[in-house]
């Protein structure tokens, strides 16, 4: 009966059951038999109770609902195994064995002792009543499942959720606080109490920031502020602080116990305190004390529970303090844009008297008639500068007003269709002057509009100034339309266009296109924004349509009739002065994008002569390149006194007349149309025929940042406007004179460096020759010879010498001619790499016969390359593995032929290199140190020359050098070494 029942039928085997209720088991009733096989054979738990006594019988899946009650419980009664719980599970029990239907409890809570303590615990489970041989009941069959970690996990989850849902809504750290330890009320069985301390800015203290689960009166026996640099009596804080690890108390402190709520095993004993860690982790951001519940063991789902809680709590402040600093920022930045409103409306209108009283004098002027050309034309530039710069006070002006909502508008009832045509033809001269068509299409309308005539004035001219500065051929259509309860105002054009991705924001303020192909790069980008808010100020809308390359269409819609404007603001008077200008200001400044051609150089012969007390400044060819006409008038009237001057408008053609005449020195503005001048500047420096080429940049963006941007780009100087003729003047000529005192030195360089060479070439042949007849004859006695061992190294130095001397003379030679020409030439040729290094090998195994040279080859070793210059890498890195080593050790040289590439590692087991000395190991004259080495051995070119060779050959080179493991130069090359054209066709 009990064979096959796990654990529990060996158990059950070994136990005298004729001293139970049960008797011996070969008196079992034949349904008790039958039962007990069943419950041994399932692996579900269950537990059968037999008898008047319910005798208790389970298998090996019941066992772990046990604990530390088995083994005692198989074969006791059920009420004295259960008999904590048995007032509530008996009474159920014994009505199924009396006749009563089966049961079923689902998540039900039973408070069991089966680890030493009253544990909260929860099951779901069924009695069954099993039939006896009579007809009656036997016994009760219980299936079960603990639930318990389903009910806890639940449980914990919806604290969790409601503190993440509840915390979310505040709005300071404070609150945040609360909303999180108000949440946690939910949860006494888990949670029997908590608090909460928050740490300083510094995290030298944390003070109690919120409580629960605990008596208020008993809560004034506990510090309200922990010093977390000493340990404290009642919190391991500072523990906590320095390892932001969780850290259990127990037992509780006293002076806590009165403000503990519940009495007797309900009343907890221990408690846990976890960091609330901060954002910087640096140090946590608070604490958090929690009292661990008696009824439940403090396992792992426990602890990561409460982790879950602190980590919750953490982000709840961080979240808040995150908002309170977005509030604290969103509030600076509101008053920052509250007081540059009033700042621009303040400057705005201060600009205007001045402006005033300027430009009044001047028209005066330029009215008489009888003024010289010269002086005409200088008060012109003046005038037309003046009027541009009243436009954007006013401009600014009406910006600041909207902003501050002080624009009163005056809407009168107006031919809109009259107004709209007379300020688009005012276009007219100078869109034929620019080649461009202009089509004016303005239907009358059968009833007049109500609007603030300045105001459309504005809108209407912003809108054409702005499709003339982007179109350069086809035409601008302005188009006026009734549709019933609005009219729609069209400008169109067939110019640059606006990418897709900056259609969304070609309204806001201060935006401009970036890269936008114009005729200008000037202006203050809020035309635009100032349009929307002047349409808007009429109830009205917009919206743009635009296609890149083909242009665009703004569309201004105005509701018809005037319910939907304020009725004091209807044909009142203007309580403000008025900001407008008319068209002149938009068409003198749409005529300065005009470029005109450049004027006829002045050449230098014809300046004047110098000031006195100066000597006669320098001539030259200068190009000036800047996209505003009046701009680049001025500038060339300024140097062409003095220089020649050759003006274009914009990178792109100052990149053409300098390709087709280099100028002695560039002035570009930074801000023009296609090419700008930091684009110019690049590829003039990316250019090595223009890399030198002085160039000077004018910006009018001041500031030290703009000129060390300026500078860092490459720049020679940095000019800001506005400028004086004599410091514009000083900055050109002393540019010039600094680039010429550069290139004479280079060219006195230059000189010096060929003498040099032509010098050390005499020199090297006439010692190379007696050098040759050395080495030849020290290389046939050595082969062709008997000698006695002291002949042999006699005749071994000797030749070892005048390989060195031939070393010597040829790197002087290379390193003159890398000097010169900033690289070694190479004549590729097929070759064995593999006999190359054995050839290398046995000729220094020749000159050193008392060192051990180990060579190893591995692969294909073919490869195109320069055979003598790859001998010369060879012999200079094994030389030098040669004198850097003990005379004991050996040198490994090793030829590996892979896919692409063929690599050459050369290593000795010398000491190894200074770690300050590798970072210029390849530069020249760098020399190592040897223990009683002469160091006039060593020129110190060796490696330098190997670098050179390997980089002509599109190799590269690197050293590895620790101590107790050698040095080892490793060269990887490409089996095709790379032939420049100057190389080509030239022999060796």
């Amino acid at each position: 009966m009990f064979a096959g029942g796990g654990q529990m039928g060996a158990l059950m085997r070994t136990i005298d059951w004729s001293r139970t209720e049960l008797g011996p088991v070969d008196t079992w009733p034949s349904a008790l038999r039958t039962m007990v096989g069943v419950v041994l054979g399932s692996r579900f738990p269950m537990l059968m109770w037999w008898g008047e006594h319910l005798v208790q019988l389970y298998n090996d899946g019941y066992r772990p609902i046990l604990g530390d009650k088995h083994p005692a419980s198989m074969g006791a009664p059920g009420a004295e195994v259960w008999r904590e719980i048995w007032s509530t599970i008996g009474p159920m029990a014994e009505s199924v064995l009396r006749g009563g239907p089966a049961t079923w409890s689902e998540h039900l809570l039973l408070l069991m002792n089966r680890k030493g303590f009253f544990e909260e615990t929860y099951f779901t489970f069924s009695y069954s009543p099993i039939p006896d041989e009579a007809g009656g009941r036997g016994g009760v069959l219980v299936t079960v499942q603990e639930t318990s970690s389903q009910v806890l996990g639940e449980r914990r989850l919806y604290t969790l959720q409601r503190m993440a849902a509840d915390s979310f809504q505040a709005r300071s750290v404070e609150q945040a606080a609360r909303l999180a330890m108000h949440a946690l009320d939910g949860n006494p069985n888990d949670l029997p109490f908590s608090l909460l301390y928050l740490c300083d800015a510094e995290g030298r203290h944390a003070s109690r920031v919120a409580a629960r689960g605990l008596r208020e009166e008993g809560l004034s026996t506990l510090p309200p502020v922990l010093d977390l640099a000493t340990a404290q009596e009642d919190w391991p804080v500072h523990e906590v602080f320095t390892t932001h690890q969780p850290v259990q108390v127990a037992p509780l402190p006293q002076r806590l116990l009165p403000a503990l709520a519940g009495e007797g095993p309900l009343v907890p004993t221990r408690a846990l305190v976890l960091p609330v860690e901060g954002e910087t982790g640096q140090f946590p951001a608070g604490f958090l004390v929690v009292g661990l519940s008696p009824r439940l063991e403090f396992d792992d789902q426990y602890q990561g529970f409460l982790r879950l809680v602190a980590s919750h709590l953490s982000t709840a402040l961080a979240h808040a303090r995150a908002y309170e600093e977005q509030k604290k920022r969103a509030e600076a930045l509101a008053e920052l844009d509250r007081a540059k409103t009033a700042f621009f409306s303040n400057v705005s209108h201060e600009f205007r008297t001045p402006l005033t009283l300027m430009l009044g004098p001047l028209e005066d002027l330029l009215a008489t008639g009888r003024l010289p050309d010269e002086a005409r034309q200088t008060l012109e530039l003046v005038h037309r500068n003046g009027l541009r710069l009243f436009k954007l006070v006013n401009t600014l002006l009406d910006f600041s007003r909207i902003e501050a909502g002080r624009v009163q508008a005056s809407y009168q009832p107006t031919d809109l269709s009259v107004l709209t045509a007379g300020l688009a033809s005012a276009f007219d001269s100078a869109m034929e002057k620019a080649g461009l068509r202009l089509r004016v299409e303005c239907e009358p309308l059968p009833e007049p509009i109500w609007v603030d005539r300045e105001m459309w004035e504005k809108v209407v001219l912003n809108l054409i100034s702005n499709a003339f500065k982007f179109t350069f051929e086809g035409e601008i259509a302005v188009r006026l339309r009734w549709r019933g309860d609005h009219v729609e105002l069209c400008v169109s054009d067939t110019g640059t266009g606006i990418p897709p991705e900056e259609q969304s924001r070609i309204f806001e303020r201060f935006h401009q296109v970036r890269g936008a192909r114009g005729r200008s790069h000037e202006g203050s980008g809020i035309g635009l924004s100032l349009v929307r808010e002047l349409v808007k100020l009429h109830g009205g809308g917009m919206r743009v349509d635009s296609t890149p390359g083909q242009g665009s269409t703004f569309t201004v819609c105005i509701p018809t009739g005037s319910a939907h404007l304020p009725r004091e603001r209807l044909e009142s008077s203007r309580p403000r002065e008025s900001t407008g200008l008319g068209a002149t200001p938009f068409l003198d400044e749409a005529s300065s994008w005009l470029a005109s051609p450049p004027p006829a150089p002045v050449h230098a012969s014809t300046a004047p002569e110098a000031p006195p007390g100066r000597g006669l400044a320098p001539g030259g060819h200068i190009l000036l390149a800047d996209d505003n006409v009046d701009m680049r008038d001025y500038v060339r009237r300024l140097l062409e006194m003095r220089f020649t001057v050759e003006a274009v408008a914009d990178g792109r053609a100052a990149l053409a007349a300098i390709r087709a005449r280099p100028p002695d020195l560039v002035l570009s503005d930074v801000m023009m149309p296609g090419l700008d001048g930091l684009g110019l500047l690049r590829a003039l420096r990316a250019d090595p025929s223009t890399a030198t080429l002085p160039i000077i940049l004018l910006s009018a963006r001041a500031g030290e940042e703009a000129t060390v941007e300026g500078i860092q780009s490459g720049a020679d100087d940095y000019l800001v406007k506005p400028f004086s003729a004599r410091e514009l003047l000083a900055r050109v000529e002393g540019a010039l004179r600094l680039a010429r005192e550069r290139a004479e030195r280079e060219r006195l360089a230059l000189d010096r460096a060929e003498f040099e060479q032509h010098l050390i070439g005499i020199v090297s042949h006439d010692l190379r020759n007696p050098l040759a007849a050395i080495t030849l004859t020290a290389t046939t006695l050595l082969r062709g010879t008997v000698l006695e061992e002291r002949q042999s190294k006699s005749l071994g130095r000797i030749f070892s010498s005048a390989e060195r001397a031939n070393r010597m003379i040829r790197d002087l030679l290379d390193f003159t001619k890398a000097r010169l020409g900033g690289g070694l030439p190479i004549h590729p040729a097929p070759l064995d790499s593999h006999a190359l290094g054995r050839q290398v090998v046995d000729e220094l195994q020749v000159a050193h016969p008392d060192r051990v040279i180990l060579l190893e080859q591995r692969g294909d070793g073919q490869a195109h390359w320069d055979g003598d210059r790859m001998a010369q890498v060879l012999t200079n890195l094994i030389g030098n593995a040669l004198h850097y080593s003990a005379p004991g050790t050996s040198v490994q040289v090793m030829v590996h032929g892979e896919a692409e590439t063929v690599v050459f590692e050369v290593h000795n087991e010398g000491p190894p290199i200074p770690e300050e000395l590798l970072p210029r190991l390849f530069q020249p004259m760098q020399r190592g140190e040897k223990a009683g080495d002469n160091a006039s051995r060593n020129v110190g070119l060796g490696l330098y020359i190997v670098d050179h060779i390997v980089r002509a050959h599109g190799g590269t080179i690197e050293v590895r050098s620790r101590v107790g493991e050698g040095t080892t130069f490793r060269v990887r090359l490409p089996r095709m070494a790379p032939m420049s054209p100057a190389q080509e066709g030239t022999p060796p």
